[in-house]
């Protein structure tokens, strides 16, 4: 029995996920789709035309309430990892949201047919953890050429309040020793696995052979991806989100993850979109926005080597 809703707007589906929990499918005509389900405004999937997935998702993630759901794209706010007094990651992950059905305008692409307008309030309990009023929009919209894009404003309702934000994006990638990482180099980062100290990156790019866990500061508005394997380069567009998290566990850690396959690691990346050194601070009635743009795009050869700038000095 097919028990997908259609509601009045055609560019969605709404229907019932693991565990019951609701959950939104968006299809673009040429074929690719995005997966969103109403609990932590969560994207958990998001194909190409070819079916291919692209985000990671851990066979072991659970959807049970309150535990966040491991892989696609949790929702970091308002607060990042331990930067603050709240919960690992603050409380967005963990809440339910629903449908907006009245947003305001956003300043999306409007060839985008396919698209879910989410809000989130806090609820009496937030209100009691953390005392402030606030209103949580977010479009979740598929591009003609099926790019995933999350627009988001924030808008403040009472007294001054500050907050830390990253969309926690976890990538799915061939092996983790192939990834090549552009538009980095150079710059500087805290290193979460040395109690947030500032370093400045070396080299030409960033691989990987041992875990990662590190916040780079003033990055690009653009960074590129590049699966050696899979001929494929990520490319991740950011508007208002200064700052970028690089995060693999690699063996020992995901291991301890009762939620993450001991040998996960070796298939997914985060490149995370975030505002974390310098937190957002909001007066009454204003707002926050901007917005994360994820497209995938076959690879091109360089002298033996896959050439993502084209990528980074493309459109």
């Amino acid at each position: 029995m097919n028990n997908d809703k259609i509601l009045p707007s055609p560019s969605f589906t709404l229907s019932k996920g693991i565990n019951g929990l609701d959950k939104v499918l968006l299809r673009e005509s040429r074929g690719s789709s995005a997966e969103v389900y109403l609990y932590g405004g969560h994207v958990t999937s998001w194909k190409n035309d070819h079916g291919e997935e692209l985000l990671f998702l851990s066979s072991k993630a659970t959807f049970k309430p309150p535990k966040a759901i491991r892989g696609g794209i949790p929702i970091c706010f308002p607060q990042f990892g331990s930067h603050g007094t709240l919960d690992q990651h603050g409380f967005a992950r963990n809440r339910f949201w629903t449908i907006d059905d009245d947003p305001p305008p956003f300043p999306t692409n409007n060839l985008s047919k396919a698209f879910v307008d989410l809000i989130l309030k806090p609820s009496e309990e937030d209100i009691k953890n953390w005392n402030h009023s606030f209103e949580y929009r977010l479009r979740v919209a598929l591009g003609p050429g099926g790019d995933l894009m999350l627009t988001y404003r924030i808008r403040h309702a009472n007294s001054d309040f500050s907050f830390t934000f990253a969309y926690h994006t976890y990538l799915s990638v061939s092996d983790i020793s192939e990834v090549r990482l552009e538009g980095l180099e150079t710059l500087d980062y805290l290193d979460n696995l040395q109690n947030k100290e500032r370093f400045t990156e070396q080299g030409d790019a960033l691989t990987f052979e041992s875990e990662v866990d590190k916040i780079y500061l003033s990055t690009p508005t653009k960074i590129a991806i590049i699966d050696h394997e899979k001929k494929r380069t990520f490319v991740l567009r950011k508007d208002g989100l200064p700052d970028a998290v690089v995060w693999n566990p690699w063996d020992k850690k995901a291991k301890a993850m009762a939620d993450f396959g001991d040998d996960e690691y070796k298939h997914m990346l985060c490149v995370e979109a975030a505002n974390i050194e310098k937190a957002i601070t909001l007066k009454p009635g204003e707002e926050w926005k901007g917005r994360l743009e994820l497209s995938a795009v076959p690879s091109s050869y360089c002298s033996g080597q896959l050439d993502p700038q084209r990528v980074l000095q493309g459109s």
